[in-house]
């Protein structure tokens, strides 16, 4: 059975092959000069060797990641909405078997109102829901 390290050198030469001389020497054959001669400052040393290193590094990597997102990142993604949805089904459903709005105790605690709201009749808070939210203010103690 392959080792995941040999699976990545493959998936690596794969990259590699995907970003073949073909498709590459076209473009760069509109790009550049008839001259194939180097730029007189680009000089064959440690320095330039590693950053060509470390730019192939970078484009494997890369690819390794944008797979990643695609294949991993995006089904979890899918899956995680899947639970919610049904968890929110699940959450109104309960919500129907409860008795009306009208029907349940209204202890003190809840919907306290110090001053009224300078908006509607001032006993409504911005984000209230009448179909979750209820306040009788006789109700109330």
């Amino acid at each position: 059975m392959s080792s995941p390290r040999n699976i990545l050198r493959l998936s690596q030469r794969s990259a590699q092959q995907l970003r073949a001389a073909p498709v590459r020497s076209t473009i760069q054959r509109r790009l550049n000069s008839t001259d194939a001669k180097l730029p007189s400052w680009v000089v064959d040393n440690a320095f330039n060797r590693e950053r060509a290193n470390v730019k192939h590094h970078a484009a494997s990597t890369s690819s390794l990641w944008k797979k990643l997102s695609i294949f991993a990142v995006t089904p979890c993604l899918i899956l995680g909405a899947a639970n919610a949805y049904y968890l929110w089904e699940e959450h109104w459903e309960h919500w129907a078997h409860m008795a009306p709005l009208e029907e349940r105790t209204e202890y003190p605690y809840q919907n306290i109102r110090v001053k009224n709201f300078p908006w509607g009749d001032g006993d409504k808070t911005i984000f209230w829901n009448s179909e979750v939210n209820y306040h009788n203010k006789d109700k109330a103690t």
